[in-house]
C-alpha cells in the first residue's frame, strides 16, 4: 500500500474520532478548515491556486467556506472515498507523488493540535517512504537555510540536503524530520552543530 492511500485511510479514521472545532497545528484552522483545504485541493483545483499563490486566496477561501453547512461525516467520506474519477490522482504514481507528504504532514497537523500527543510507532514501510520523500525533496524545503544542513536517522542512515557555511545535522525518525521540513515546529528532532548555525536553520523558513 502506498504512502498516499495508508495515509488517506488513517486521517479520514483519525478524523472521524476528532471534533470539526478542535484546533491543528496550522495556525489559524481547525479540524473542518484544515479538511475544507484538502477537499477544495483535490476536488475544485480551479479554485485552490490560493494556496501557492497570494493574491488568489479569497478564491480559495471562498471555497473552503462553502464546506461551512456540510455534514462533518460526509466530508470525512468525501476525503476517505479518494480524487474524483476525473482526477490525474487516480493514477497510482500520481497519488503517491502529489499527495504522499500532504496528508501524511496534515494528518501529524490533527493529531498534534491535542494536548499530550506522542508520535505514531516505527513502521518500515511508511518511515520508508517518508526517507525517500525527505532526501529526494530536502533541498526544496530546506532552500532558504543559510548553512547547510544533513540528515539523520537513528538507525545512522544520513543524506546531505545542503551545503553551505556552517552546518547543522538534523536527527530524528523519518516523520519528524519531514514534518520539521515543512515548517512544524511539534517535531522531535534534534538539532546539532554551532550553536550560531542551529539558530540561523531555525530562523529560516522552512517547506514548499
Amino acid at each position: 500500500m502506498s504512502l498516499a492511500h495508508a495515509e488517506r485511510a488513517a486521517l479520514s479514521d483519525t478524523l472521524d474520532r476528532t471534533d470539526p472545532d478542535q484546533p491543528t497545528l496550522c495556525a489559524g484552522w481547525t479540524a473542518r478548515d484544515l479538511l475544507a483545504h484538502l477537499l477544495v485541493r483535490e476536488r475544485q483545483p480551479w479554485a485552490s491556486g490560493g494556496i501557492v499563490i497570494p493574491v488568489l486566496a479569497p478564491l480559495t477561501e471562498r471555497a473552503m467556506r462553502g464546506y461551512a453547512d456540510t455534514a462533518w461525516k460526509d466530508m470525512v467520506e468525501q476525503l476517505r472515498s479518494g480524487p474524483p474519477a476525473w482526477s490525474p490522482s487516480r493514477i497510482g504514481r500520481v497519488d503517491e507523488a502529489v499527495n504522499g507528504a500532504e496528508l501524511f504532514v496534515h494528518h501529524e497537523d490533527v493529531r498534534r493540535g491535542r494536548p499530550g500527543w506522542e508520535p505514531r510507532g516505527a513502521d518500515e514501510t511508511r518511515d520508508g517512504a517518508l526517507w525517500d520523500l525527505v532526501t529526494k525533496m530536502g533541498k526544496l524545503f530546506y532552500r532558504r537555510s543559510p548553512v547547510g544542513v544533513v540528515v539523520r536517522r537513528p538507525t545512522g542512515a544520513q543524506a546531505v540536503i545542503k551545503t553551505g557555511r556552517g552546518l547543522v545535522t538534523i536527527e530524528g525518525e523519518p516523520g519528524e524530520i519531514l514534518l520539521h521540513a515543512f515548517g512544524r515546529d511539534a517535531a522531535r528532532v534534534e538539532l546539532r552543530g554551532q550553536q550560531a548555525d542551529v539558530d540561523a536553520l531555525a530562523a529560516s523558513a522552512r517547506g514548499v
